[in-house]
Order: structure tokens, then C-alpha cells, then sequence
């Protein structure tokens, strides 16, 4: 898969999901440190990349613009190092690779996860 990394994660998280075979780049790899959540979400669109981030910014903005892309990993709970972040995120893509390329917000949680189809809010029959 290819994924961008958020600016609040560590480029570590990048690294691992990198060395794991993936296209994965941190914001900062692409000069972009600093930018506003919407670029981030503008560039992680334009280059076809998930998203992965622990700012729940990002799930709002898509639920305002009601957007079906780009799909979002948020990690959400107890923080922890980048190398627990890439093993959970890797230990659990092929439960939700297929939501990821389809359009969705994957958040993970301490103990579960919790997979939202895009673009939210567009369908009345979605909770």
C-alpha cells in the first residue's frame, strides 16, 4: 500500500512501514512540515496515499466535505513508540486493506478497530 505519515507521528512509523515492503513517506520527506490538515489531505489524495495520522482532524474534514478519498488510519489511545504503531497497522492490514482501497476511516484503538466507509455523512442509512 502506499501511505503518507502524518507530521504528528514519527518518520520512524514511515521507515518501518517502508522497510515492510510498502510506499510510505512522512510529510517532512516531502517539505511539507508545518502544512494545514487540508494540504496534507490535498497531498495524500493527489499522490494515492492512506493516510496515517493520530489527529481526529482529519476524520472531521472529511466528514464536512463529505469526501470519499483519501481513506485514513487514525491511531487513537495509549501512546506508544512508531515500531508498535507500524507492528499493530501491519499486523492488521488484511483485515482492512480491502476498506482502505475502497474509501474509509480505520481508526485503532487500544482494543479493537473500528472501520467507517467514505464518504461520511453522504448516505442517511450509515450511522
Amino acid at each position: 500500500m502506499r501511505f503518507l505519515v502524518d507530521e504528528c507521528l514519527s518518520p520512524a512509523l514511515a521507515a518501518a512501514l517502508h522497510e515492510a515492503g510498502h510506499d510510505a513517506v512522512h510529510i517532512v520527506d516531502l517539505g511539507q512540515r508545518g502544512a494545514p490538515d487540508t494540504v496534507v489531505m490535498q497531498l495524500a489524495r493527489l499522490q494515492h496515499r492512506v493516510l496515517v495520522s493520530a489527529d481526529t482532524d482529519f476524520g472531521e474534514l472529511l466528514a464536512r466535505s463529505h469526501a470519499s478519498e483519501p481513506s485514513v488510519v487514525l491511531f487513537r489511545g495509549d501512546e506508544v513508540g512508531p515500531a508498535v504503531l507500524a507492528a499493530t497497522l501491519l499486523g492488521n492490514l488484511d483485515q482492512v486493506e480491502q476498506s482502505l482501497a475502497s474509501g474509509a476511516i480505520v481508526v485503532i484503538l487500544d482494543d479493537r478497530i473500528r472501520v467507517r466507509r467514505l464518504p461520511i455523512g453522504a448516505d442517511p442509512e450509515q450511522p
